[in-house]
């Protein structure tokens, strides 16, 4: 699959709400893929023909394997946690079951007791009339009194064991159902992602070189032209400038990250050039929520698994407010996420066949930027180092594609 990489940046994710899209979520251009009816792609399944319709073609085959993936990594979370909550369930039984031991052998022992008459007990009144020390009759009506307390205690005991004990064993097999459940879901996603992207396989191996060249360069002209866009419509906010096209990073004035967001920043330079594998978290291979979640991991900072996942739950900015190490999340659905380096770049693992690298913000439809650490200040400004970046580290290709 060594073609893959001259074509577009898979998206990775579930569905998600679909805020409205900022100034270069919209946009129908050639190069890109023209909305949710895959307008400019073939009609019928007929063989693409132009440079347009096999850049669509390509873009949707991608999209589909990405938003598999990305379910795929939602099942795999969910898969753990409920592989945790089985084991608690077990864990909790198995101590109901060896308390509810120890109650049935304590209420049999007193059952043993009463039957050979050691625990008969005759009327305090009684004892008083009958016995020689009355003193000592007293004591012994108290002591009974407390024998009985605890035979009462052993029973309730004894019956609350047993109804805890039904219902953790009722949880755990309702637990273990739904992991296997999950499990199965999950070897289907899995073969369903395989499936996607042996079609990608099949689309690339139809068509000759020049023809994938041809398609490249159809999709670099788009992205270069959706930064400039973006850039001039100043959603970005002001200090920047040309040198912020793709293919030029800097030029202008960059804010900068916190600590946890420059040590994500870091993290993030330091996987440039490692491949893009679907499902990976590291450290050898990213998928591009994988490449997010460890970035900020290793600065502390716990964010979900999935791009839909980061979009729902962390705090939204506006495009103007980004600092490096905020989350950049594109597309309608939310199905793919980068790192921001600042200047109008990010960091993103991209898609199958490419390695993680540095694009232009505006590679991907943008829907918006979350931030993983809202609450922590900013580095000053005057004081802030950009990481180094490595040779190459642009190196490939950029883009994705819309609905499809």
């Amino acid at each position: 699959m060594a073609a893959v990489t001259v074509l577009g940046t898979a998206p990775c994710a579930s569905a998600a709400p679909s805020p409205s899209p900022s100034p270069a979520a919209s946009r129908d251009e050639p190069g890109r893929a023209g909305g949710a009816d895959g307008a400019g792609d073939t009609v019928d399944g007929a063989p693409p023909r132009t440079v347009s319709q096999m850049l669509t073609r390509l873009q949707r085959l991608y999209r589909q394997a990405e938003r598999a993936t990305e379910e795929f990594n939602a099942t795999e979370a969910e898969l753990t946690r409920q592989r945790a909550e089985t084991e608690r369930l077990s864990a909790a039984l198995s101590r109901a079951r060896t308390a509810l031991a120890l109650s049935r052998g304590e209420a049999g022992r007193l059952a043993r007791e009463q039957y050979e008459g050691h625990s008969s007990e005759l009327s305090g009144y009684l004892r008083l009339l009958l016995a020689e020390n009355p003193q000592h009759a007293l004591d012994e009506s108290y002591l009974l009194r407390r024998s009985a307390r605890h035979r009462a205690h052993t029973l309730a005991r004894l019956t609350g064991g047993e109804k805890r004990a039904a219902a953790l064993a009722t949880a755990s097999r309702e637990a273990l159902a739904a992991q296997q459940a999950l499990a199965t879901k999950q070897r289907k996603q899995r073969d369903m992602v395989r499936s996607r992207l042996l079609d990608v396989e099949k689309m690339l191996a139809s068509l000759s070189g020049r023809q994938i060249a041809a398609v490249a360069a159809l999709e670099k002209a788009g992205t270069d032209k959706a930064q400039r866009e973006l850039l001039a419509s100043g959603a970005l906010g002001e200090g920047l400038g040309p040198k912020g096209a793709a293919g030029a990073p800097g030029g202008g004035a960059s804010r900068a990250p916190s600590a946890n967001g420059d040590e994500a920043v870091r993290y993030a330079v330091e996987q440039i050039g490692k491949p893009y594998e679907w499902g990976a978290e590291g450290p050898d291979t990213f998928d591009c929520s994988g490449l997010t979640q460890q970035a900020w991991a290793s600065a502390g900072v716990s964010v979900p698994r999935t791009s839909q996942e980061q979009w729902d739950q962390l705090p939204e900015i506006e495009l103007h407010e980004l600092r490096p190490g905020d989350l950049v999340i594109y597309f309608p659905e939310a199905t793919h996420v980068a790192i921001y380096l600042g200047d109008g770049m990010v960091i993103q693992a991209p898609r199958p066949g490419a390695r993680v690298k540095v694009s232009p913000i505006a590679a991907n439809p943008l829907l918006g930027a979350v931030r993983p650490d809202p609450e922590a200040e900013s580095l000053p400004a005057d004081e802030y180092e950009r990481p180094e970046l490595p040779a190459g580290a642009m190196d490939g290709s950029d883009t994705g594609y819309n609905e499809g």
